[in-house]
């Protein structure tokens, strides 16, 4: 049977309750019934040893004194739970009964403990009994037995049973409803966090749940979940300004493409005219291919992060291959390479995504240098500390542009360089490969006078 979360916990706690009664319920009852037989053992020791005190012995006979004064007593009071007193001789014969045994005798139990307490019947009535010893200078003369009914104290403690057995339902009835209401109520913000986020869809992320006025584990869950809405907003935003920045840098090489092969069809032209648009074609082509290429590389960190295993690498031999895949480009250029690195430096990190960091900070610094300037790369070893710069004395990135040049398609000042090929994904590629490594990546610019890109890498 299904029941609901309001119902569930009331059981619950209906389960746990219903232990706990129980166990009080039992430790009741048997508090009560110890209660009840202490009061009883202790009057029928008084009597034993109070009437041990009005025998007399004569040679092997032992009888009560002032008999008949007992019996008279018994006669004027009416007595609620009488006294039951015997004498027999050592040898267990009945000597003397008190008057209100008549024609009854208490049986004698030679097996049992002398002042011990026990139950036994006198003509089927249940009593509780205790037998002491007689003496007499040292030496056993006989034994008095002592008895009081047990009707009145079993009677208390069946009525006490009954009642238990009575309320022990009721309690754990009224328990479930009083425990079903109060679940109801504490499940009231789950109810209202559940009616929320079923208003909310992707056309109304903004929304929020409203919080507790208490901090407690429903403030902290209400909490976590207006923060995950927050950066499943922030991640669908992104994912829709990425979407339109790639239709858009699609579409242009495919628009140049389109209107270069169209105006190429109109009339007949000379091959030199034919290789001149095939040429553009080519570039435009390529330009869509090194696109799609980083469009693919930007999708696999967002699926391949998790599995990556970073391990001891060398940094200058990477560098160095880096260098050299970019020599023409920099010779063409006529730049100053400066490396600073030892040799035996070696960082944490997966060798293709740390060629990837380095071959795009390197190229942007190639591309956005003017002509015969120095990039400097450099690393060091600090209190275990790795920490490695690759610097340009190009145009430089103004302040306010800082903070996004690791969006995808964002490119500073774009229109002040036409001239400078590029889709703004290099350093978002850049930021996607220090994420999955751990290595925090910096900027320091200054317009006009250069870039340095810091990297910090985990210690290992």
């Amino acid at each position: 049977m299904e029941l609901s979360f309001k119902n569930r916990i009331a059981l619950y706690y209906l389960l746990a309750t219903a232990s706990v009664v129980t166990v009080v319920f039992i430790l009741i009852y048997f508090v009560v019934q110890t209660a009840v037989y202490r009061e009883l053992d202790d009057n029928l020791s008084f009597e034993a040893h109070k009437h041990n005190e009005e025998i007399f012995i004569r040679n092997d006979s032992i009888f009560f004194k002032n008999k008949n004064e007992w019996a008279e007593r018994e006669h004027r009071e009416v007595q609620v739970n009488p006294v039951f007193i015997q004498l027999v001789n050592s040898a267990g014969k009945v000597m003397d009964k008190s008057p209100n045994l008549m024609g009854d005798a208490l049986s004698f139990d030679p097996t049992k403990a002398f002042d011990l307490h026990f139950d036994t019947r006198l003509n089927q009535q249940e009593i509780r009994q205790i037998q002491l010893p007689i003496r007499q200078e040292s030496q056993l003369k006989g034994y008095i037995l002592a008895a009081m009914s047990l009707e009145g104290p079993k009677l208390v403690l069946a009525s006490l049973k009954k009642l238990l057995l009575l309320l022990f339902p009721m309690v754990l009835t009224g328990l479930f409803f009083i425990t079903r209401f109060l679940a109801g109520q504490s499940i009231k913000p789950v109810q209202l966090i559940t009616s929320t986020t079923n208003r909310i869809t992707q056309n109304s992320l903004d929304e929020r749940i409203a919080l507790p006025a208490t901090k407690d584990e429903l403030f902290t869950l209400t909490s976590s979940i207006n923060e995950l809405l927050e950066r499943i907003q922030k991640a669908l935003q992104r994912e829709q300004q990425f979407t339109a920045d790639a239709s858009h840098q699609l579409r242009t090489p495919l628009a140049v493409l389109r209107g270069t092969l169209e105006v190429t069809l109109r009339k007949p032209r000379t091959p030199e005219e034919y290789q001149e648009k095939i040429k553009i074609s080519v570039q435009e082509i390529d330009r869509l291919s090194v696109l799609a290429d980083q469009l693919l590389l930007l999708a696999r960190f967002d699926s391949e992060t998790s599995a990556i295993t970073p391990e001891k690498t060398r940094l200058l031999p990477l560098v160095e291959n880096v260098l050299r895949r970019y020599k023409s480009v920099i010779e063409e250029k006529e730049h100053r390479i400066n490396v600073q690195i030892d040799p035996n430096l070696e960082v944490s990190a997966v060798p293709y995504y740390l060629d990837l960091i380095i071959e795009n900070l390197l190229t942007n610094a190639v591309k956005y240098s003017p002509q015969g300037k120095e990039i400097a790369i450099k690393a060091w070893s600090k209190n275990g500390h790795i920490r490695a710069f690759i610097s340009d004395e190009g145009m430089g990135i103004h302040p306010e542009h800082q903070a996004q040049i690791f969006h995808p398609f964002f490119r500073s000042q774009a229109l002040e360089h036409k001239n400078i090929k590029g889709n703004g994904l290099g350093l978002s590629i850049v930021k996607k490969a220090c994420d999955a490594l751990g290595v925090k990546v910096t900027v320091e610019s200054t317009p006009g006078e250069g870039t340095r890109f810091y990297l910090d890498f985990p210690t290992a």
